[in-house]
């Protein structure tokens, strides 16, 4: 009999397939009030200006409107904006880069308004600091999502991660790839953090050394309570994705992605900092993404 492969949560359910098994698990902080918040615009790889808005935990129909503004002398012009109608979701605005400053302002003329703090673009990608989006208001996690299944993977050759093109590390490539997703859909990059990093690694390590797989440890221990033992604060927002049995980066990241609970998460502009922990065992490896926001 075949042991399972791939095994992902979703907040406190379990969803079993033949074998091999693939499920999720993805757990968030709460949704708060309806919100919206401005991204901070940074330097796509194609030279482009990127910002988004986003409006979260309404239950009402609004025009959400994204501008990117040009700090000068005088009035700041408005450089380029965008706008989308709808109850929750993402706008995004691009424009090819002239080197400045400049920042993004978001609203939904509900009375809902956000600002983004102002970046010097040099036009560079390389030479573009990572943006860290921030807003003037609390921005709230995603709505945890029922549990959700990927497609079986195929049966693995080996149980050892595979090591990240480049020299990098196993941790940060789940990063990079990560940070790739979340352009695709808008989102400034994750900065990888070392307080996050500290925690989610001591999560793989722990659910690998007692063999058990869920967001809360056999001594009770939850995720918000190991991001706050971290160091990493203030938390406005914070949540975690699991998985166990994939054997690569490219293979966690593609299966978080094929799941609504770790996809929303992943795709959640609100968050700015990300860490990443990666821990082999008999059973498998054990994966962990802990993200939050100041």
């Amino acid at each position: 009999m075949r042991r399972p492969l791939g095994v992902l949560l979703c907040l406190g359910s379990l969803a079993a397939l033949s074998t091999p098994i693939a499920t999720a698990h993805a757990a968030s902080a709460p949704l708060a009030e309806c919100r919206v918040y401005a991204a901070k615009p940074y330097v796509t790889a194609a030279g482009r200006i990127q910002a988004s808005a986003a409006r979260l935990g309404c239950d009402d129909t609004a025009l959400v409107r994204v501008r990117i503004k040009r700090a000068v002398a005088g009035a700041d012009p408005v450089v380029k904006s965008a706008s989308l109608r709808g109850t929750n979701g993402r706008v995004t605005v691009r424009l090819w880069c002239a080197p400045g400053v400049y920042y993004s302002v978001a609203t939904d003329y509900r009375g809902n308004v956000s600002r983004s703090k102002a970046v010097r673009l040099a036009c560079s990608p390389a030479a573009t600091p990572a943006p860290n989006p921030t807003s003037t208001a609390p921005t709230p996690g995603p709505v945890p999502t029922p549990t959700a299944t990927t497609k079986p993977t195929p049966a693995p050759t080996s149980t050892a991660p595979t090591p990240a093109p480049g020299g990098s590390t196993t941790s940060e490539e789940v990063v990079r790839l990560t940070n790739a997703e979340r352009q695709k859909g808008g989102c400034a990059p994750l900065v990888s953090d070392p307080r996050l990093r500290s925690a989610a690694q001591g999560h793989s390590d722990d659910m690998a050394a007692k063999n058990y797989f869920s967001h809360t440890s056999p001594d009770g221990t939850d995720m918000t309570a190991r991001i706050k033992a971290s160091g990493f604060s203030p938390m406005r927002a914070w949540a975690e994705n699991i998985a166990m049995g994939q054997r690569t980066p490219a293979e966690v990241v593609r299966a978080w992605m094929n799941s609504s609970g770790h996809r929303a998460n992943i795709m959640n502009c609100a968050y700015t900092h990300l860490g990443v922990g990666v821990a082999d065992s008999s059973r498998g490896i054990y994966w962990t993404q802990n993200f939050a926001k100041h």
